[in-house]
């Protein structure tokens, strides 16, 4: 794998989103053969992008970033609303209401990830989450 390979590409505002960016993780991480988990990262970017997709208001494209680094990779969701994500950063908030369908999104990026955490951009905010790097895999012989 190269010591460093990044991608950032524009998503449309819509649900299609989800699909795009999971495949396009699994792509990276794949055929890179990078060591980071799979099916983590393509979970944890389909949250960042669904949360982006419900939540971000105003005009601007949501962008994917995606760091595959020797220690792991690192994956960014940029969109145009400059507000904060609710509860990322801080683990005190009340587990979310086992009878709803929303509110775990957050909470398992926290539980998953190496590191998560958001800043402001020019244009939004960026929400991110960096896994680290596994064994390397075994090839099939």
């Amino acid at each position: 794998m190269p010591p460093h390979s990044s991608w950032r590409v524009a998503l449309p505002h819509s649900a299609a989103a989800v699909p795009v960016a999971r495949a396009l993780v699994r792509t990276a991480l794949t055929e890179l053969e990078h060591t980071a988990d799979c099916d983590t990262a393509e979970l944890l970017t389909a949250e960042l992008v669904a949360n982006a997709v419900e939540h971000a208001v105003g005009p601007g494209p949501i962008e994917l970033v995606v760091e595959l680094l020797p220690t792991g990779c690192h994956v960014e969701v940029h969109d145009p609303d400059p507000e904060p994500p609710g509860g990322l950063t801080r683990p005190g908030l009340a587990a979310p209401d086992p009878w709803q369908e929303h509110g775990r999104g957050l909470l398992l990026i926290r539980a998953l990830s190496s590191a998560c955490g958001h800043r402001a951009t020019a244009s939004g905010k960026a929400v991110w989450f960096r896994l680290s790097a596994g064994p390397p895999r075994l090839r099939p012989a």
